[in-house]
This record gives structure tokens, C-alpha cells and sequence, in this order.
């Protein structure tokens, strides 16, 4: 409820790059707590591979933060 509040706020006050720039943002919180739990479920699964799965999150994740900052910062250029 809050996120549709808060997307419904920029949206109506707002032009459709900085919308565009705060669904970016969402979008990779979310694939980022989507890794997290993930990996979690896979080390509770194989423990003894602890260390290659939790390699894997963190470049994964940082992935997704350049591929948002990309976004933000190519939707914000369209103001």
C-alpha cells in the first residue's frame, strides 16, 4: 500500500522520467531482497557452499544497483 502511494505521488506530481526513476529504484530493492532470500534458502540447503553462493549475491546485487543507477541516472537526464 505504501509503494502505490508513494508511486501515485510522483506520478501526479511529477513528469513521467522522475515516475520512471522511482520505479528503478523499487524494482531493484526488490530483485535485491529477492537475492537475499535466495541465497539464504540455497546456504540452508548446502551450507558447505556457503561461501560460492554468498560470492554470487554480492556480485548479483551489485549488478543490479549499476543497472538501477544507469536507470536513475538516464530517466533523471530526461527531465
Amino acid at each position: 500500500m505504501m509503494l502505490l502511494s508513494i508511486l501515485l505521488e510522483a506520478a501526479l506530481s511529477t513528469s513521467l522520467a522522475t515516475l520512471s526513476a522511482a520505479i528503478a529504484v523499487f524494482a531493484a530493492a526488490y530483485g535485491i531482497g529477492r537475492i537475499g532470500t535466495s541465497a539464504l534458502d540455497a546456504i540452508s540447503r548446502q551450507p558447505q557452499a556457503a561461501n560460492d553462493i554468498r560470492m554470487s549475491m554480492i556480485l548479483v546485487a551489485a549488478f543490479i544497483e549499476g543497472a538501477a543507477l544507469f536507470a536513475i541516472v538516464v530517466c533523471l537526464l530526461a527531465l
